[in-house]
């Protein structure tokens, strides 16, 4: 008996561990999905940025822009309704990030000079406490 539910623990935790590998192998990184659009190879990719490029512009070199940023907002998405259905997000919390995003993209260059999306995320609790400058509620952006 205890060696069953030691199989049954042992075959839980491949399960899990199966599931889990599978939803975060199906997400691409921006490294992956500039080399593709791009015909580039991941290093050729990652020398450029190294070089100080950013994805963006590594893709609008190739004159692929459009379709580099296509294939990250549905990466994004994928991201999104997976921390939803994980519960790290609210449905209505994802579509809101969502939107940011697909309107940050409107107005990219992909250059990464607007510096669009910083903050995102930043502050999402209220710290509390005698800070050197003030004490009480503080957003998390980092105003002072």
């Amino acid at each position: 008996m205890k060696n069953f539910k030691k199989l049954i623990a042992s075959a839980t935790i491949l399960g899990v561990l199966g599931i889990v590998g599978t939803a975060y192998a199906a997400v691409s990184t921006p490294a992956d999905i500039a080399a593709s659009v791009t015909g580039k190879t991941i290093t050729e990719v990652n020398q450029e940025r190294a070089a100080g490029k950013t994805y963006g512009t590594i893709a609008q070199e190739a004159g692929k822009l459009a379709e580099f940023q296509a294939q990250m907002l549905e990466q994004k998405k994928e991201i999104l309704a997976q921390r939803v259905t994980n519960g790290q997000l609210t449905q209505t919390q994802a579509d809101g990030i969502y939107n940011v995003i697909k309107s940050n993209q409107a107005i990219c260059d992909g250059t990464g000079s607007a510096r669009l999306g910083l903050g995102l995320g930043a502050g999402a609790g209220q710290g509390r406490g005698m800070g050197r400058r003030s004490a009480g509620m503080r957003s998390g952006m980092g105003n002072r």
